[in-house]
């Protein structure tokens, strides 16, 4: 979250992209620091997916996270 936070203070568009297992706490931490930044979910677990599974999970996500970087 920090991450995209300040490379948007730079001018560089950015995606939070993360599980959705984490969801929740994406929305806490985003109030509690005072940002709003374009936010992608993808299923839950993550790391134990091998990296086919990983590159699906990737594919599917771009178009949204693409939407939110042309929307920013």
């Amino acid at each position: 979250m920090h991450d995209i936070v300040n490379l948007e203070a730079l001018g560089v568009p950015g995606v939070f992209v993360a599980s959705s297992e984490f969801v929740i706490a994406a929305e806490t931490q985003a109030i509690a620091i005072g940002a709003n930044p374009a936010r992608v979910f993808v299923p839950h677990p993550i790391q134990d997916r091998a990296d086919s599974e990983i590159a699906m999970l990737a594919e599917a996500a771009l178009d949204a996270i693409i939407a939110e970087i042309i929307r920013g």
